[in-house]
């Protein structure tokens, strides 16, 4: 990849064949997206690389159950080298996190496509998702070492501040904004009253679309399917670019792609476009 800014896009198409049955190929033909990272592929990766035609380089983690979540990273340029895995070596990501390195330039980015567990209170379910979460915070030191331009992107299933959800004393006893869940992303990116909050606090990543958004609700970026969540923006903001501060200064761009209707949507998420100038 040569090109001076770079437009990385994610989003979680709930399955992509569907997702190009609801129109998404409109959607990317129009978008000037240079790397696309996919959730919930729920597709071979035969289905992906038919989908999305030849113009792209595929890396792909099928889940390890059939039909179910698998995580993608496409782009316009070929990765140098991917890998699957976080954590001890027996960790199953179950098609959760794939990362990539291009080379852009003179610099390596380091691109990972993640898909959190939706999680529920007090079920195994939720163990599974804080586990993953552990891993995925454990990694994220070892990507900055890695490469100073890195970015973690995907739905990672967490409101992490009061702003990224409408409802947000319907759902504090719900997975997705559970104490325990947001002190992660404290951890990340600094808690929203401390010194340097998403600013080189914490672990010292940068959350893009609240850097660029500022001190606003949302922009939301998953609706449910379900009555009139959509049209009433009755929304969450769980789909992230979670960068490295020294890429997350180099945004010039940032965008969350809303359908104009709720006929028009291909997925229940909608991406989020990020331009970064390398």
């Amino acid at each position: 990849m040569t090109s001076t800014n770079l437009r990385l896009a994610t989003v979680n198409v709930n399955g992509i064949r569907a997702a190009y049955r609801r129109g998404m190929a409109d959607w990317l033909d129009g978008r000037g997206v240079d790397i696309l990272a996919l959730q919930e592929v729920r597709a071979s990766t035969t289905d992906l690389e038919q989908l999305l035609g030849p113009d792209w380089n595929i890396v792909h983690d099928e889940a390890s159950a059939k039909g179910r979540a698998g995580v993608a990273i496409a782009s316009r340029g070929a990765a140098s080298i991917h890998r699957v895995a976080i954590g001890a070596d027996d960790f199953d990501t179950a098609g959760r996190w794939i990362e990539a390195d291009y080379s852009v330039g003179d610099s390596i980015l380091t691109v990972v496509s993640a898909y959190v567990h939706s999680g529920e209170a007090d079920t195994q379910k939720q163990v599974d998702k804080y586990a993953f979460l552990d891993a995925f915070e454990a990694r994220l030191p070892e990507l900055a070492s890695h490469s100073e331009y890195a970015v973690v992107v995907g739905d990672l299933n967490v409101g992490h501040r009061k702003l990224d959800i409408r409802n947000w004393k319907g759902n504090v006893k719900r997975a997705g904004f559970l104490p325990d869940e947001r002190a992660y992303f404290d951890r990340f990116v600094g808690a929203e009253d401390e010194d340097g909050y998403n600013d080189g606090a914490g672990l010292g990543w940068v959350d893009v679309g609240r850097k660029q958004a500022g001190e606003v609700d949302g922009p939301y970026t998953w609706w449910s399917w379900r009555g009139q969540a959509f049209d009433n923006d009755t929304g969450w903001r769980i789909d992230y670019q979670l960068a490295t501060k020294a890429l997350a200064d180099r945004v010039v761009g940032y965008a969350v792609d809303r359908a104009p209707s709720y006929d028009a949507r291909f997925s229940d998420h909608t991406p989020v476009v990020v331009d970064y100038a390398l």
